[in-house]
């Protein structure tokens, strides 16, 4: 395998120009009379961010932070895969994959990863350190060029299965994901257990049908009722992304301000934000993760997934269970919230099950501290002695 090549992230001026230059010539819609939000991302809402976005966002800024950690790209699976590879403060450093999903990036990750690898400066113990490696998902901002191959969930966890083994020498790992990166983190466990000491997730890769739920508990009954409202009210978006993304990606490759709509909503709707997504995510937190889609020009290839999804068999081949060790932390905020008894029907070694009293859907930017707690108590029995 090719060796690993060092990154630095800048992207030049004339990029950051034209994003200017396109906010400012932003044509806006009118506001529907409804409630706001009720119908999509609000108006107003993102008319201040925008003005926020155009005067006094700093992109430079951004790209130091990802700069801060060590970044490598390599050939693989035929595209020039984006990694961080941050090592761990300790004595005996655990490797762990960092998967993040969509419509996030390795941003996630920043207050995240010294908490992980650097315990000991974080209210923890240096014998909980991890060597932190995490991708940008294949077809996602840095790992993305234009004309590459798409990936879905089973080809990126092939994909990092080589990271990890054949480019970075790790005969065993951890891995950790939400999101999509349940999904790659689950289908690891599933496909590739001889490689992980165990897996932890901030989403369930259980099936969304209903059917397999008529008959059951209480508790399953509960989940059915927030199953059914979220497959008919919050799932256009996989929708029109799972079978013509290829449309969809004109507009949000063309309008810094239609992409903003588009994932901003995302951020309102599956955070613990009380209605205003201010009140779970920074402005700078939700414009670096944008801003890196909209200069990367990935968001189209960021679909593939969903269309893969919509397409294929589910992830978590019928009648496969995911057999490594295996811990779940539940925040109240998330998308959905399977019961335990559903979960154990794929996952048959469940060893931590967590739920958190505050938090949402992007875990690692909303609730850190906790989220970083949540692994280290899960893998410490795990370890290797």
């Amino acid at each position: 395998m090719p060796a690993p090549k060092p990154f630095n992230l800048h992207f030049p001026d004339e990029a950051l120009a034209d994003l200017q230059a396109r906010l400012a010539r932003t044509r806006w819609p009118d506001q529907a009379p409804v409630e706001a939000w009720s119908v999509g991302t609000d108006v107003a809402y993102l008319k201040a961010l925008v003005e926020y976005w155009r005067d006094g966002f700093d992109w430079r800024a951004q790209e130091a932070t990802l700069n801060a950690f060590h970044q490598f790209t390599v050939p693989l699976a035929g595209i020039d895969l984006h990694f961080i590879h941050q090592p761990g403060v300790g004595p005996k450093p655990l490797p762990l994959l960092l998967s993040h999903g969509w419509p996030g990036s390795v941003f996630e990750f920043a207050k995240i990863i010294p908490m992980l690898t650097d315990p000991a400066s974080h209210g923890g113990h240096e014998r909980d350190a991890f060597t932190v490696i995490a991708p940008s998902l294949p077809g996602y901002t840095l790992s993305f060029k234009p004309g590459q191959p798409r990936f879905g969930v089973e080809e990126i966890a092939d994909a990092f299965a080589q990271l990890m083994t054949n480019v970075l020498g790790y005969q065993r790992f951890a891995a950790q994901g939400g999101d999509w990166g349940a999904f790659i983190t689950s289908r690891l466990g599933c496909k590739y257990p001889q490689f992980l000491h165990g897996i932890h997730v901030n989403l369930l890769a259980v099936r969304r049908d209903p059917k397999i739920l008529e008959g059951r508990t209480l508790e399953d009954r509960v989940f059915l009722n927030q199953l059914e409202h979220w497959l008919k009210e919050e799932t256009g978006y996989q929708w029109i992304q799972g079978t013509k993304p290829q449309t969809l990606a004109f507009g949000l490759s063309d309008s810094p301000v239609g992409l903003a709509a588009w994932l901003v909503e995302k951020f309102r709707t599956w955070t613990d934000c009380d209605g205003d997504p201010q009140n779970a995510l920074t402005r700078d937190e939700m414009l670096a993760d944008i801003t890196l889609y909209w200069l990367t020009g990935a968001i189209g290839s960021s679909f593939w997934p969903y269309y893969t999804r919509i397409h294929r068999p589910w992830p978590i081949p019928e009648g496969a269970t995911v057999d490594v060790p295996m811990g779940y932390t539940e925040f109240p905020k998330e998308i959905l919230s399977p019961p335990r008894a559903l979960a154990e029907l794929m996952y048959t070694d469940i060893r931590r099950w967590t739920s958190m009293p505050k938090g949402g859907h992007f875990a690692a930017l909303e609730q850190p501290a906790a989220l970083a707690k949540e692994i280290r108590e899960f893998f410490r029995p795990l370890r290797p002695g």
